[in-house]
């Protein structure tokens, strides 16, 4: 929004996520969830095919999955859920409904905490309910003329929904809670949920209203966005057109936009349903499901460490800043690596270890791509420890580390066994290096004079000539203390 509607307007924004979970097989059959570069229509049978009098089966593993989604975001898990079947008019299902939850979910409530700019807020949830994902409609243009085909494959995939309270304000809100919820979503292992390829996908609520009205203004519902960025965009976008409308004394609609990326704008598609357009009631196929309590102590019990209590724990029990911890535990494979590679260093070594991971290490993976982690490469977190200890103990200089790390990735060969088989330790014998610093007086008398007329620097350039020689072997504290020596004496 610009600095002058901003004065004047307060967006208030809602959003819908849609979360493929990370099951073995589909919502209510046995077929492989999989879909993503397979072949259309492989992956399919006669239940998600809509085939008539075929009978669902509830996937147990997809309802743990979302009581454990719950769990993490502080829902409340009611004793009682059930399904429910939702009208459908669209072609990508082929039953002509689909099945999700009404008024009973597994969870609600809940809240998960952003920040944005430095400031810390948090983002209320509604619900989070359960139902079967779509199938594909793949736009196909052929000599002037447009038809779709359909790909079965994602029909039937179990999907979790979350929808928020309308508690947030800015596009910079909206982005930093999905990636704040993908983070929480890998951390527990129940989904990738990458946006890029549909596996979390987001629809927004936005609507504005003069500053000091506590009433909601009309909504519009932004879809067809497919990254972190698109969701900013469109809805900067969208604020900024419906401060326009306002301003020019028009009406905000109610009604389904969809954001079109390449010009940065928001385009009408349809008037936004309400939900008795869907004619909700009980799924007749599908019995209630009643949440035991043991059940949900159960789920608990298998709860991984989360992202904010891990970056916590790594601030007090390993000295870490808190820029240094929250990029380690940006990814639980991340962290789990730098766990690792600490248990090979040693927890006095932790710090050294986690600028290693900081720095060189993540220089590596960012070649491979912007989420790469170790596990994609020859390393290994005990190759980082191994690595750091050397540097520790002295065995080895930071220069020639640098140079092990870059073999190490290449080769997959320890570090201890790189440093052994190229001679790399660090020379310790000063009758060696006071012959080395000798030859460097010698060869650069210019450097001698500057350092006698007051130049430090001089001797900086001096240990240079002098680690060059040694291959960078030798102590760098020991070569100054010879060469200042020399040039004392």
């Amino acid at each position: 929004m610009t600095t002058d509607a901003a004065t004047r307007y307060e967006a208030v924004i809602g959003i819908e996520v849609h979360i493929q979970l990370k099951t073995r097989s589909k919502m209510f059959c046995g077929c492989n969830r999989e879909y993503f570069d397979t072949s259309p229509n492989s992956h399919v049978c006669s239940v998600c095919l809509g085939m008539p009098g075929m009978l669902p089966v509830i996937n147990e593993q997809a309802v743990a999955f979302t009581i454990q989604a719950g769990l993490a975001l502080g829902c409340t898990i009611p004793p009682f859920a059930k399904f429910d079947r939702k009208n459908y008019p669209y072609p990508d299902l082929m039953k002509g409904y689909q099945i999700s939850q009404y008024d009973q979910p597994f969870c609600l409530g809940g809240e998960l905490e952003i920040e944005v700019d430095g400031q810390t807020k948090t983002v209320h949830l509604e619900r989070i309910h359960l139902e079967e994902d779509t199938a594909r409609l793949l736009h196909r243009d052929a000599g002037g003329e447009t038809y779709a085909l359909v790909d079965v494959n994602r029909s039937g995939s179990p999907l979790m929904e979350l929808v928020t309270k309308p508690d947030m304000h800015s596009g910079a809100e909206a982005a930093a809670f999905l990636r704040k919820l993908r983070q929480t979503m890998r951390y527990l292992g129940i989904a990738d949920a990458d946006m890029e390829k549909g596996g979390m996908r987001c629809d927004a609520n936005v609507s504005i209203r003069p500053r000091g009205v506590t009433t909601l203004g009309t909504r519009a519902e932004v879809k067809n966005m497919n990254s972190f960025r698109s969701v900013q965009r469109a809805i900067e976008f969208e604020i900024e057109r419906q401060a326009k409308v306002l301003d020019a004394g028009g009406t905000v609609v109610q009604e389904t936009r969809g954001y079109v990326d390449a010009t940065g704008e928001t385009v009408s598609q349809r008037s936004k349903e309400e939900a008795h357009d869907y004619r909700y009631f009980p799924e007749p196929d599908l019995p209630p499901i009643l949440v035991d309590e043991a059940v949900i102590e159960t789920i608990r019990a298998r709860m991984p460490e989360l992202p904010g209590a891990r970056r916590a724990r790594f601030e007090r029990d390993y000295g870490l800043t808190p820029e240094e911890s929250r990029t380690l535990t940006d990814s639980r494979e991340r962290s789990d690596a730098y766990e690792a590679a600490v248990q090979v260093a040693g927890a006095a070594h932790a710090r050294p270890v986690a600028l290693w991971f900081i720095g060189d290490v993540a220089k590596h993976l960012n070649e491979l791509g912007v989420e790469a982690e170790l596990g994609q490469t020859k390393a290994t977190p005990a190759h980082i420890g191994e690595l750091t200890r050397l540097v520790q103990d002295g065995a080895i200089t930071l220069s020639t580390a640098k140079d092990v790390l870059d073999a190490v990735f290449e080769t997959g060969e320890t570090p201890g066994a790189i440093v052994e088989a190229r001679g790399l330790r660090v020379v310790r014998d000063e009758g060696a290096i006071d012959a080395l610093v000798a030859a460097a007086i010698e060869a650069n008398p210019k450097a001698v004079t500057d350092y006698r007329a007051g130049k430090a620097s001089a001797v900086g350039f001096l240990v240079g000539q002098v680690m060059r020689e040694a291959k960078g072997r030798a102590d760098a504290n020991t070569v100054t203390d010879l060469i200042r020596r020399r040039l004392d004496g």
